[in-house]
């Protein structure tokens, strides 16, 4: 047996997430005790997935877990990633392969969340925090989007968490911004929920 790990980003235009992405991967790496380890992305950046499988391949691999590096469980992770591994997987029928899962409702991602707030340097307790997600057809990830808000309410000393999304969610981020334009004069904290800089990032 040679174990493989093949790890797959989304993807982005924009360089500057291109190379945060690329330098978490490879963190990872040093965390793993696997003989082969290859990053790929679903889009937008390379290597693709199809052609960190081959590199896996061509090292000897037998089994190959395939770990999605997505913050929630939505279509990239239920259909995308797993479609293309069954394509790159075709002409290989021997080799064993695993499937692992997005990073979900965790508490350790909780915690880093609160580390942010603790970074700005600005005292947090009682303050209202806008959780912007990126948001989903998927009912699961405003569920789960949700879900973070409510541990980081209980978590942290802050007034109030007030999940949003940036599309395809309700609520909006934009709404909620406006409804603060009317508050009464509680600090606010925007936390964007999102793993890299990019195109919604820079929104």
């Amino acid at each position: 047996m040679k174990q493989a790990v093949l790890y797959v980003g989304h993807g982005s235009r924009l360089k500057q997430a291109q190379k945060e992405a690329a330098a978490f991967l490879q963190g990872c790496k040093a965390q793993v005790s696997a003989p082969i380890q290859e990053i790929s992305f679903l889009e937008l950046q390379e290597p693709s997935i199809k052609t960190s499988f081959e590199a896996c391949i061509k090292q000897g691999a037998t089994h190959i877990a395939v770990v999605p590096l997505l913050l929630l469980t939505a279509a990239h992770a239920k259909k995308d990633i797993p479609e293309e591994i069954a394509r790159a997987a075709a002409r290989y029928p021997a080799v064993n392969i695993t499937y692992g899962k997005p990073i979900g409702v965790d508490d350790e991602v909780v915690k880093a969340v609160c580390n942010r707030l603790e970074e700005t340097g600005a005292p947090y307790e009682n303050a209202r925090v806008v959780l912007i997600g990126r948001g989903s057809s998927d009912p699961a990830v405003k569920k789960d989007v949700t879900e973070i808000a409510e541990r980081l309410q209980r978590m942290a000393p802050v007034k109030e968490v007030m999940p949003c999304f940036l599309t395809a969610c309700k609520p909006n981020y934009r709404d909620v911004f406006s409804q603060l334009k009317q508050g009464d004069g509680t600090p606010v904290f925007v936390v964007p929920y999102l793993l890299f800089t990019g195109m919604l990032m820079s929104e």
